[in-house]
């Protein structure tokens, strides 16, 4: 039985390996067509703040001895400018070598895949253990036969979000693996990684920054758990019985918290004490990048303050855009605060009641903020959709899984046909792309509120089946 295990393990291992080297080949092959996909000027995939082509529009003026900021083109991170900006510089027959910056692109997949993963497998063990601790060992036999890892990496590579992503000539791949890179850190216990890809997530897209409290719970407490309640009352039924058998009754066994509702402060505060560092790193640096172009102030205009104000309003897959093309500029920085307030107004609420599931609580930070973020692109979308399936378990009951389903094929269909019925065609208008953009954020809406009920329908489920027991 043992051998007849560990060889199901190891096919299941070199399935995963195929599928995903299958991925990077297929990449590879689409990324020798650039011009025909034509996919890095789509609005769904490219953003003014992650295009490569503005990128190497910064690089060019940078070479010329000009602030890569002048022209209002580029609007990153000048880090990013000096690694991928001699990429872009690199000419092959005259003409720009696409092929570099894309291989970069495939690189940062399959390492983000490999990271997802990894915190899958991460999860997955402390689900078990989880299980066992609480006597729910049966439940156990219900986990599918594929790790919930191996499936979040394969929908990630095989995501065709993700792949476009990938061949669409910008950056949201990089910025993608920085998110990751955080979350695993923190589900690992490596806080200096987790600190170090949270400081450049957040210095890259400035969204990721409300990835600070999964990550302080995933550090303080432990990877996603049943509800803590559990623990708390299995060891409170556990030492009142051995103080019944004292005849020490009417006393309050709680006096000793459980391993499971321990709050390690010292990961806490090392996080912070590590951010502080990579943060002073990455200011020096740019610092030092853009100092004779006007310093870090400069930098925080054109980059975060770009953001924060929505000073492009081409179109996109957001909400944003046509909302601030059409308001009045008296009420322009009104909106401007309820838009950004939004995101931090359900921060609060969501940490108090998933504080046990932090990874489950990342998704949902990254799904409302690819829903209300400036300037968002489908690479959001790619990213939260493979996080979600590293709980392919937890949300098996989930409704409206097949409506969700056809709503995202729908909206990726329709979104470029409504693009070009307006803009090349002229037989339609920007409210046929706009009712796109707001049936995609719909459908986000329904993808969030159905997670967390399944995800808290999965709680109840191990309630009862503790209630059972001490029945």
């Amino acid at each position: 039985m043992e051998e007849e295990t560990k060889n199901k393990i190891n096919g299941k291992k070199l399935g995963f390996w195929k599928w995903a080297i299958a991925s990077v080949i297929f990449r590879l092959i689409l990324i020798y067509f650039p011009q025909n996909l034509n996919l890095s000027s789509r609005p769904e995939v490219s953003t003014p703040v992650t295009s490569l082509r503005r990128l190497a529009e910064g690089y060019w003026l940078k070479q010329l001895s000009m602030s890569p900021y002048a022209g209002s083109m580029y609007h990153g991170s000048p880090l990013l400018l000096s690694v991928l900006g001699p990429l872009t510089a690199i000419k092959v027959e005259g003409q720009p070598n696409h092929l570099l910056c894309s291989l970069v692109s495939v690189i940062a997949d399959f390492i983000c895949a490999l990271l997802i993963r990894a915190t899958g497998c991460i999860l997955q063990t402390a689900h078990g253990q989880n299980l066992k601790s609480l006597g729910l060992e049966t439940m156990l036999e219900d986990i599918e036969i594929m790790p919930s890892g191996d499936i979040a990496a394969l929908v990630y590579l095989w995501n065709p979000f993700t792949i476009f992503t990938c061949v669409g000539f910008n950056t949201s791949p990089v910025e993608n693996l920085f998110v990751v890179l955080s979350l695993y850190g923190a589900s690992a216990g490596i806080v200096p990684l987790a600190a170090f890809g949270w400081v450049i997530a957040s210095h890259l897209s400035l969204y990721p920054v409300v990835l600070v409290i999964p990550v302080i719970l995933l550090l303080g407490y432990c990877p996603d758990t049943p509800p803590r309640k559990l623990f708390l009352q299995r060891d409170f039924q556990k030492t009142g019985a051995e103080r019944s058998i004292k005849n020490h009754v009417q006393e309050r066994p709680l006096t000793n918290k459980p391993a499971e509702a321990t709050f390690f402060w010292w990961r806490v505060i090392l996080f912070f004490l590590w951010a502080s560092i990579w943060i002073a790193y990455v200011l020096i640096l740019c610092a030092i990048s853009v100092k004779e172009y006007g310093g870090l102030p400069e930098m925080f205009k054109r980059t975060y303050g770009f953001i924060l104000t929505v000073k492009d309003l081409s179109p996109n897959i957001g909400v944003l855009w046509y909302f601030f093309a059409e308001v009045f500029d008296f009420f322009r920085n009104f909106f401007l605060i309820v838009f950004h307030v939004n995101i931090l107004f359900m921060i609060l609420p969501l940490a108090i009641r998933l504080n046990h599931r932090p990874c489950f609580l990342a998704f949902v930070y990254l799904t409302i903020s690819s829903m209300l973020k400036s300037y968002p692109s489908v690479g959001d979308s790619a990213l939260y959709l493979g996080m979600m399936a590293l709980f392919v378990n937890e949300l098996a009951e989930m409704q409206f899984s097949f409506f969700l389903f056809c709503g995202y094929v729908g909206v990726s269909l329709l979104s470029p046909v409504m693009h070009n019925l307006w803009i090349w065609r002229g037989t339609g208008n920007a409210n046929f792309y706009y009712a796109t953009a707001m049936a995609y954020a719909c459908f986000q809406i329904i993808l969030v509120v159905e997670s967390v009920s399944a995800m808290l329908n999965h709680d109840r489920k191990i309630r009862k089946q503790c209630r059972t027991m001490e029945g």
